[in-house]
């Protein structure tokens, strides 16, 4: 199903010539999970769960891909935390946009349908991205650009599917930065403040639940590095 919303959102112009080569790799690493959240990916979820809801102010920052496979039940993760979805992108075009912030749109009927609950919060949700007015700074590329009352100004953001010099960036300006990214190897991973090496569609659900009941509190111990480790040795147990 992942691999048919993608191929769907490519035909509709929503994603760049490499998202589905990046899906693929991704793929590669939750094959190595057994397709299962792991106890680790389950902390993270609840230690990022903590750190939005504790936030002063929050963002969800999406991609082609992540608007592809998750983004109507983000929406909703925002509509909790009554905080904006922003589009941010490095293969950045008119038509790209479009396609991104009008999916976004319909998504936001589908997520009131699927949680009807949360129907007023979800047609609060700011979706940023049309008309950014801010950069981040030491960042190269359309990357960098962002608006001022989305990316700019939150103290935490969650970013599924992230790359490592934004990543980096954000992390530079003293941001918690919440990722998604099944590689735990990767620069992103290793940078963030938090790492759920989980599938997005998996673990998105969980996250969402987790913010809705509101019972979970950070960890001031947390430690990010040996929380990938866990995850790799789980990595490496499915092999064995």
């Amino acid at each position: 199903m992942a691999r048919k919303r993608l191929t769907d959102a490519a035909a509709a112009g929503m994603l760049a010539d490499s998202a589905l080569i990046a899906h693929g790799r991704g793929e590669a690493f939750d094959y190595l999970l057994g397709e299962a959240t792991c106890d680790a990916a389950r902390n993270a979820i609840r230690e990022t769960a903590a750190i939005l809801l504790s936030a002063e102010k929050c963002v969800i920052s999406v991609n082609g891909n992540t608007v592809a496979l998750a983004g109507t039940q983000l929406i909703a993760c925002a509509a909790v935390l009554n905080c904006p979805i922003e589009v941010n992108i490095y293969y950045r075009t008119p038509e790209r946009m479009e396609a991104l912030l009008s999916a976004l749109n319909n998504q936001r009927l589908e997520a009131t349908e699927l949680y009807p609950e949360l129907a007023t919060e979800i047609g609060l949700v700011p979706i940023l991205g049309a008309n950014p007015d801010g950069r981040i700074p030491n960042l190269e590329g359309p990357r960098a650009n962002c608006h001022s009352d989305g990316i700019l100004s939150a103290n935490a953001i969650l970013v599924p599917l992230e790359d490592g010099d934004r990543c980096e960036a954000l992390i530079a300006m003293g941001k918690n930065v919440c990722v998604i990214d099944l590689n735990p190897l990767s620069r992103t991973a290793r940078t963030a403040s938090v790492t759920i090496v989980d599938e997005l569609t998996r673990c998105v659900p969980i996250l969402l639940d987790d913010l809705k009941h509101d019972s979970v509190s950070q960890d001031v111990g947390w430690d990010n590095d040996l929380n990938l480790q866990e995850v790799i040795s789980v990595m490496l147990r499915v092999l064995d």
